[in-house]
């Protein structure tokens, strides 16, 4: 008896120790207030599910490979911005834009080693429709080389025109790379069509693949959440769009169609973003950046076209904070107008304060997000945030015209944000994600009044109304809230 006793206590000494270890691992990593919190409440009451779960997806993790690969992949990338500044590619007049635009030009080099290129023009699509036809136009004008990667590639409609318009192209001989996130792609990769792909020609690779063994080194749950089309080198495409129908996606979620917009751009801009594609092709093949360069024949491009622009390319282990430091900049700037859309409204505290701040100073602050989600954990976890919002004059605005999944912030239509990453913790922190600081006038009320057709198929949520929601409601809100900084 006396064994089995001392079994028992040596056995709970170390279960509570290896609780303990981790407990302190947690504090010792530091990790923002609200994160750390939700983490020593998850391991604390609940050890066993908790602990397994920190150690696959507790810490930004990226694997030592990869990190090595990045460490490169950013020398490489020093020497590209040197060339490009030699070039007068940075030489920007900031006197045709708001004062706080050198700031935020500084900060994004100083904060994610991205530098601001002048001259190029965007042109802005919200039609799925029209996207993918005028995408599978461009691949079909191709004369040398593709950069393609998304985060999702979904069978059927519209998007097998763009396949087959690849096909052509790697027929006709020009290089063509292809990157699908391995999760996000899943169904896809597991159909007939990359096979039809590489049959033709087409180099195509699963970014991040999952294994069991690679999750040991890195985390499992980091994803490619970019969407990013470069042709020869000279035009470029990207947004929040997948390559997907929307017709043909999703259609049993009970969400409506998603609803999305791409840019279309030229000059100097396609430079960064094609650097982006082929350092993460590099990332996944361990292939020579130079020789990507070389072998897709890209240069920079001269400038032409009005917009100054910023991208910002960011995820575990090339940028710690610098997205949200810019975001918050410009939401901070704000003088008279700020709208906001976003298909998942999961902010850090830092973020939640400066959209609360914007309206606390006077600013006319609309807040666009889709009345129906395809996560549920994410939809009432969103829906805590609401009072914080309304209680300052925010006005929240609910899209009943499908899932909008539109990304874009747009301050005084002077200024906007336009890219791939969610107002979530999960786009900040976990997803590898790419965002457009556009400085340009033109485009930002451009932008603008897509926002406002958004508003027009959209309800505003009348807080008088929302107070009096059911209380279970408003407890499962405020519990998911409390691991929101995990979701």
């Amino acid at each position: 008896m006396s064994f089995l006793l001392q079994v028992s206590t040596l056995t709970g000494f170390l279960h509570w120790g290896i609780v303990l270890g981790v407990m302190i691992r947690v504090v010792m990593k530091r990790p923002a207030t609200g994160v750390a919190l939700a983490w020593l409440l998850i391991v604390s009451l609940l050890p066993a599910i908790g602990i397994v779960l920190y150690i696959l997806v507790g810490e930004r993790r990226i694997g030592e490979r990869r990190a090595k690969r990045i460490a490169s992949l950013r020398t490489s990338y020093q020497e590209i911005s040197e060339i490009a500044v030699r070039e007068l590619l940075t030489n920007v007049d900031w006197r045709k834009h708001p004062h706080i635009a050198s700031g935020m030009a500084h900060l994004g080099r100083s904060m994610a080693g991205s530098l601001t290129v002048c001259g190029s023009r965007l042109e802005l699509f919200s039609d799925s429709d029209s996207i993918l036809k005028a995408i599978a136009r461009d691949i079909d004008a191709s004369r040398k080389s593709l950069l393609i990667e998304f985060y999702i590639w979904n069978e059927g409609g519209l998007a097998d025109e763009v396949l087959e318009a690849l096909i052509r192209a790697a027929r006709r001989g020009v290089r063509c790379r292809l990157l699908v996130d391995a999760i996000g792609g899943r169904p896809w990769w597991k159909g007939e069509q990359p096979r039809k792909l590489q049959e033709a020609g087409v180099e195509l690779r699963p970014a991040l693949p999952v294994a069991i063994v690679p999750a040991i080194g890195g985390r499992s749950d980091l994803r490619l959440h970019r969407k990013i089309v470069i042709i020869d080198g000279e035009i470029g495409w990207t947004g929040s769009m997948n390559l997907v129908d929307p017709s043909c996606f999703k259609q049993d979620s009970g969400v409506g169609q998603w609803v999305d917009a791409m840019v279309r751009v030229r000059g100097a801009v396609v430079a960064p973003l094609a650097a982006t594609m082929i350092g993460d092709w590099m990332l996944e093949t361990g292939d020579s950046i130079h020789a990507l360069i070389e072998s897709a024949e890209l240069t920079l491009i001269k400038p032409d076209g009005p917009a100054d622009i910023l991208v910002v390319p960011s995820g575990p282990g090339e940028t710690a904070d610098g997205l949200l430091q810019l975001l918050l900049a410009l939401i901070n700037s704000a003088e008279k107008e700020l709208l906001l859309t976003t298909p998942y409204f999961v902010p850090d505290e830092s973020l939640l304060r400066a959209v609360r701040g914007a309206a606390g100073r006077g600013v006319k602050v609309a807040l666009i997000v889709p009345e129906k989600v395809d996560s549920f954990l994410t939809r009432f976890a969103s829906r805590s945030y609401y009072d914080d919002l309304l209680d300052v004059g925010v006005e929240i605005y609910l899209f009943r015209g499908g899932l909008l999944h539109t990304k874009s912030i747009v301050v005084d239509r002077s200024m906007s944000m336009f890219g791939t990453v969610n107002l979530d913790m999960r786009s900040l922190w976990l997803n590898y994600e790419v965002s457009l600081f556009v400085f340009d006038q033109e485009f930002a009320q451009t932008l603008s009044e897509l926002q406002q057709r958004y508003l027009s198929e959209s309800v505003r949520l009348d807080p008088e109304t929302w107070k009096q929601r059911p209380f279970q409601h408003r407890l499962l809100e405020n519990s998911l809230r409390l691991v929101s900084p995990l979701l």
